[in-house]
């Protein structure tokens, strides 16, 4: 059985269908298809507040694309969710209204709650009983979230990310809320580990020098964000081959995961292959499971 997944996000939108494996009683999901396509709708929405007809249209054409793929994989269940760039368009919901009456792809327009619970509920699998700090940074919103013995204490979402960043538009006071919060949230009097997840983290990731398989330092994820900001974008792309849409916006993000880490008293991070496309999986499975349909 295959079900599938589609993030539509503040940079970009994700298709990924997976394989469901059964071992005994154990139930896991094996990737066979991930596509990325940099949409970048949060330029129109944080500079116009609204989706241009050009960027609607560009996603209609890109959910056709994905409606085929899932049918050629025979894919018996999916889910799109679109997070912080149309739930803040003036026009997101008739545009995916419109996009729906096109494609047949219903898009969810999820708010900061829901997403960083559907990411929570995937990335809860990597964590023991230590205090960490879960710090995911899209185009749009970072989510943070405090955990304790594989229990979440308390979460909150934050209009800065990279996107945002880039085009100069991040919330007044934002740095400052995030510090304040951090500083009120995590128990400073014992250890706490950073949790990166989001396409930018990733990327920096795969270029440090790490502690083990999935983990690294503060210092070298600093390391290798001045590494890269001393590189035009022009370089970026053709130097060090990042793609266009991950060239400009990996030092915004960058800065946001690293200020946030200082704050936390964080040394280390662990960067899990996971993030909200994988959540959406797990809850198109828990829903077929029951075979209910899946709503908000």
């Amino acid at each position: 059985m295959k079900l599938a997944a589609i993030d539509i996000g503040s940079n970009a939108a994700r298709l990924q269908i997976s394989t469901v494996l059964y071992n005994d009683n154990l139930v896991s999901f094996k990737r066979v298809e991930y596509v990325r396509f940099p949409l970048r709708l949060g330029h129109d929405v944080f500079n116009f507040g609204a989706l241009t007809p050009e960027s609607e249209a560009r996603t209609t054409k890109l959910m056709q694309a994905y409606k085929l793929l899932m049918e050629l994989h025979e894919v018996e269940d999916y889910m799109a969710c679109a997070t912080s760039a149309m739930r803040e368009s003036s026009n997101g919901h008739e545009v995916a209204k419109r996009i729906e009456a096109q494609t047949g792809i219903k898009i969810h327009i999820i708010d900061g709650r829901k997403e960083a619970e559907l990411i929570n509920n995937v990335v809860v699998q990597a964590l023991d009983d230590k205090q960490y700090l879960h710090i995911d940074v899209g185009g749009g919103s970072t989510e943070l979230n405090v955990y304790e013995n594989r229990q979440k204490i308390n979460s909150k979402s934050f209009k800065i990310g990279s996107v945002r960043l880039l085009e100069g538009k991040e919330t007044k006071g934002a740095w400052r809320k995030i510090e304040d919060w951090v500083e009120e949230n995590i128990d400073s009097s014992q250890e706490v580990v950073a949790v990166g997840t989001g396409g930018n983290i990733s990327k920096l990731f795969n270029l440090a020098s790490k502690i083990s398989e999935t983990e690294t330092t503060r210092d070298e994820i600093e390391r290798i964000r001045n590494y890269i900001a001393g590189f035009s974008l022009d370089e970026r792309i053709n130097r060090l081959r990042l793609n266009a849409d991950r060239a400009d916006v990996i030092v915004p993000a960058s800065d946001i995961y690293i200020s946030v880490m200082k704050w936390a008293g964080a040394d280390r991070i662990i960067v899990p292959d996971l993030g909200l496309k994988d959540g959406i999986i797990q809850l198109v499975y828990a829903h077929l499971g029951k075979r209910k349909p899946i709503s908000y």
